[in-house]
């Protein structure tokens, strides 16, 4: 058996030692950290060939994640790119119990080393792959030496097996020493360790993605008419980032993202409008201005057939009378009864909100609630009250001013939610994106009233997301989804008026993303031509 000379000792040492610091700075994804583990491991003993297997999902077989040969030149699985095409080792047989026939699976089972010095010369496990392996490829399989990875609480996370270790002089196959195994199990457990302490990175941030899922499954079965806009916005706010990450010339050439801002920027999308969870739903749902628990407009149609029927009951009343002219009060019981359905119809239509209602539909709103009727308590009363009339005056959507607050709040909530997790140092500046998509680049937006230059560009970014999301979308109770060249018209205006990044929306159309996200999540009808020369602003 080959002696370790004290400068291969130091030498192992040296290696373990890196691997070590390499292990520890978690940045490799998972293929990057095994295959690094798996080639450490065969330098350490010179071995001329590997086998990393990994548990199956229901932990009953071992799979074989990376397989090397240097002499057969053999590379599979990993981060090779080349899949292994060889059946899992089953880790219990068919009665349920322990395999014991395989080597690695005995290891695994058992938590137990196994060093062979001949695997020909073996008796106890089942070597039949591996002889008719080197039958098949005229290879000689002799020592094997397989170690087990268990983490902290003893959790098989994987097992490492070698494969004839060969002599630094002369490269003969020479058997794996007890300073081999015992190198090998000191890498493989820091490997476990370090494997671990990934997988629970990996499954923490699974676990944060889950929970902002949950936070918009909350928000979507509050309100279906947010659900899509919880979804779309993270998306179009990535396909505008990766196209200002790809621009090379003009004000925005500097910028770039990692993937790690990639990944910080979606989960900021994705928390855009978190604060609505506390929004209530006869806000958030308001379809008509008159809308609270349920639509009040019906209660205005009761009391105009109040009054339809008492100017009918008046009229029938004089027509009674002595020398009445009973042609001329049916003729003006038909006018004012034309008078009040139309009345009745213009508040029907003023009840559904429009994108700017005109002085004089406000004050003939104003007029009919000078009207007068008698309720069912025998007082007579103002036809609209003070906040009925609050309600249908308002020009522009179905909000009032206290509901547009209320509205507005969900942002300040949004922010004071996401301001209150502790962030990792990777995710620091979500509550930052997240809660900028509602400032304006001259200072006029809320809550806190920022200007272009107090703004990421990432938070710049999403803010062109969310209203052009919004111009867009069809399913929302108050409008209609605007077409593509409506859409584009309004934000060149938002773009010269100092609402949006003008150098972003250039990018916006220039990069043609209002087309990429169109094509995918809009129905065809608002697909219409865009002619660009016609956008405000944009010079093509």
């Amino acid at each position: 058996m080959q002696e370790l000379t004290q400068t291969d000792i130091v030498e192992r040492l040296d290696l373990l030692t890196e691997v070590s610091v390499a292990l520890g700075d978690g940045h490799d994804d998972i293929d990057i950290f095994l295959d690094r583990i798996l080639r450490v491991a065969k330098s350490m003993t010179n071995a001329d060939g590997g086998t990393l297997y990994r548990p199956s999902a229901d932990g009953r077989s071992l799979c074989f994640h990376i397989w090397l040969n240097d002499t057969l030149g053999i590379c599979q699985g990993g981060t090779s790119g080349n899949p292994i095409d060889l059946p899992p080792i089953p880790l219990v047989d068919d009665a349920g119990e322990k395999n014991l026939a395989s080597v690695a699976a005995y290891a695994a089972n058992f938590h137990r080393s196994v060093n062979i010095a001949d695997v020909y010369r073996a008796d106890v496990f089942n070597f039949s792959g591996m002889l008719t392996f080197d039958e098949t490829f005229g290879y000689r399989s002799q020592s094997n030496l397989t170690v087990p990875m268990t983490d902290h609480e003893g959790e098989l996370v994987g097992v490492l097996q070698l494969i004839n270790a060969r002599d630094r002089e002369t490269g003969a196959i020479r058997p794996f020493s007890d300073t081999d195994q015992r190198f090998i199990e000191a890498l493989a457990a820091q490997a476990a360790v370090a494997l671990t302490n990934q997988q629970l990175v990996v499954q923490m941030e699974r676990l944060l993605e889950a929970l902002v899922n949950l936070i918009n499954i909350g928000i979507d079965e509050k309100s279906p008419y947010t659900g899509r806009h919880c979804q779309f916005v993270p998306e179009l706010t990535m396909l505008l980032a990766e196209a200002v990450h790809e621009t090379e010339r003009g004000p925005m050439a500097d910028f770039r993202m990692t993937d790690a801002d990639r990944r910080e920027l979606w989960l900021a999308g994705l928390l855009h409008d978190c604060g609505k969870i506390t929004t209530p739903v006869h806000v958030v749902d308001k379809a008509t201005k008159l809308q609270t628990i349920f639509d009040r407009i019906h209660m205005i149609d009761t009391r105009f057939e109040v009054l339809l029927r008492d100017a009918e009951i008046r009229a029938l009343r004089a027509q009674c009378a002595e020398g009445a002219d009973r042609a001329a009060i049916a003729a003006a019981l038909a006018a004012e009864q034309a008078r009040l359905r139309a009345d009745r119809d213009f508040l029907r239509s003023a009840n559904v909100g429009s994108e700017g209602m005109s002085e004089a539909d406000q004050d003939r709103v104003r007029r009919i609630a000078a009207y007068r009727w008698t309720g069912p308590d025998g007082v007579e009363c103002d036809f609209l009250d003070e906040d009925e009339v609050r309600n249908l005056t308002v020009r522009f959507g179905t909000l009032n001013d206290d509901e547009r607050k209320i509205i507005n709040n969900h942002i300040v909530v949004t922010i004071r939610m996401l301001e209150s997790l502790p962030w990792p140092k990777h995710l620091k500046n979500i509550p930052e994106y997240a809660g900028g998509h509602h400032e304006r680049m001259d200072g006029k937006g809320y809550p806190r009233g920022l200007v272009r230059e107090q703004m990421s560009v990432q938070a710049r970014v999403m803010a062109i997301a969310d209203i052009f999301e919004a111009l867009t979308a069809r399913d929302r109770p108050y409008k209609k989804g605007k077409t593509l060249s409506e859409s584009l018209h309004i934000l060149g205006k938002f773009a010269l008026n100092g609402h949006i990044d003008p150098d972003l929306f250039d990018i916006f159309v220039r990069q043609k993303v209002y087309l990429k996200f169109a094509c995918k999540n809009l129905d065809p009808a608002q697909i219409d031509a865009v002619d660009e020369a016609a956008i405000p602003g944009y010079r093509p």
